[in-house]
């Protein structure tokens, strides 16, 4: 992998809470080296009010996300995906989205903050606790050494970074 600029695609079923949230992230962090996108197989339409709510405290401009098909960019030469990470939750029997092409990939399964019940301060805590895991993820990902790795031994650290747990995500 080169030093450069590499293309990454966050998808997830609803496209209105997680993958907003990775895409936010990464828009935020990636320095120049990474540039943030994301998806849903069946999106809901809108960024999850809770999504948006928690977006805007922690200084990210939810108006410059939207829920969107991964069609938008599977039907589309523009965007060449370096990188694909789905981030829905099959330990909840959740359908993860498959995108097709070369991209490397991954399974970042984080719990559905949208799915929780409970009182609004429950909810709101799914939603920082999933934005937590996700930071945590895109952290260790953006601090790689890409320039020493091929690709074999990339795919086995995003494959390590999609399996820690929740407390390891701490």
């Amino acid at each position: 992998m080169s030093g450069g600029t590499n293309n990454v695609l966050f998808l997830c079923r609803a496209n209105s809470a997680r993958s907003i949230m990775a895409e936010a992230i990464l828009k935020k962090e990636g320095q120049d080296h990474f540039f943030g996108f994301s998806a849903g197989s069946h999106p809901r339409g809108e960024i999850h009010p809770y999504t948006a709510d928690l977006l805007q405290s922690l200084d990210h401009d939810p108006s410059e996300f939207s829920s969107k098909e991964m069609e938008v960019y599977s039907q589309k030469d523009e965007v060449k995906f370096d990188f694909v990470f789905t981030v829905c939750d099959t330990m909840n029997n959740e359908d993860c989205p498959i995108f097709p092409g070369s991209p490397m990939t991954a399974h970042w399964g984080v719990p559905d903050p949208a799915a929780v019940t409970g009182t609004e301060a429950e909810k709101r805590l799914a939603f920082a606790d999933a934005y937590r895991m996700l930071r945590n993820r895109i952290s260790i990902f953006t601090s790689l050494p890409f320039q020493s790795l091929d690709r074999l031994s990339l795919q086995h650290k995003l494959d390590e970074i999609g399996q820690t747990t929740s407390s390891e995500d701490a």
